[in-house]
């Protein structure tokens, strides 16, 4: 079967193509476009724009600080509740039927056929981007740097405990980049900085970072924003203006192997 329609938008945004910049952006959750033929999924306005639907705000921060830097953005478009473009296919939360207390019910009894098409449509032309973009910049001898931009709610609706962190930096195995932006954040901001908090790289569930950053050690780090903090335009331009300074700054001071 076919999803994607001529009414459709691409499967992947790229922004400032081929820029010489160390630091790679990506997004697998910034926007919360759905396939004309999936309707709403079953949903309202109410709970698509919830956190539920797309890491709020992280788009205008992300486009904002790759035009600063002078850095490649690569994005995803489509709603997490389409396909979690963030999750190896096959695992539970690839394409969940319900998310922080919704149930989905365009998830709801869906076919292989059905999953494999969002897999083959969106999924999979966006992590190939990332690996030709990755493949590119390798045969150019080009140093990269991986920053996988996220945001989280201040407070999940199953969990009554408010997420006091403003930023995270997230990490696995690989604390290059991390550990001099905690550095950072922490010397020189007066933000609630958190460290594998409230998520870390799960490296059996996720896909994006286990694959093009741990898989090919490729020096990364993982950000969350809380969305409360970056709801609006306001919000974003503060915070693409910090990091701007601080993300250049730590990649700076981290050991980066330049062959």
């Amino acid at each position: 079967m076919t999803l994607l329609t001529f009414e459709d938008i691409p499967a992947y945004g790229i922004e400032n193509p081929a820029r010489a910049a160390d630091i790679l952006f990506l997004s697998d959750h910034a926007g919360r476009a759905i396939p004309a033929k999936l309707g709403k999924l079953g949903l309202d306005e109410a709970e698509l724009s919830r956190h539920i639907g797309y890491d709020i705000g992280i788009y205008g921060v992300t486009s904002q600080l790759a035009r600063a830097i002078g850095a490649t953005y690569i994005f995803q478009p489509y709603s997490r509740l389409v396909i979690d473009c963030n999750r190896k296919p096959g695992k539970p939360q690839s394409v969940m039927s319900q998310s922080d207390g919704t149930v989905i019910p365009g998830n709801a009894n869906i076919s292989e056929d059905e999953i494999r098409a969002r897999e083959d449509e969106i999924l999979w032309p966006y992590q190939r981007q990332i690996e030709a973009e990755l493949n590119r910049r390798a045969a150019a001898g080009q140093p990269t740097v991986i920053i996988s931009m996220h945001s989280c709610t201040n407070r999940l609706r199953t969990d009554d405990r408010d997420r006091p962190w403003e930023i995270s930096v997230i990490a696995h195995s690989d604390w290059r980049v991390a550990e001099p932006l905690v550095e950072v954040l922490r010397s020189e901001t007066d933000r609630r900085v958190g460290v594998n908090q409230p998520y870390t790289v799960d490296m059996e569930m996720d896909y994006t970072l286990p694959v093009h950053a741990e898989g090919r050690n490729i020096p990364y780090v993982e950000i969350e924003i809380r969305q409360d903090l970056i709801g609006d335009a306001g919000g974003q331009r503060i915070w693409a203006e910090l990091l701007t300074g601080l993300f250049t700054k730590a990649v700076a001071r981290a050991a980066i192997e330049k062959a």
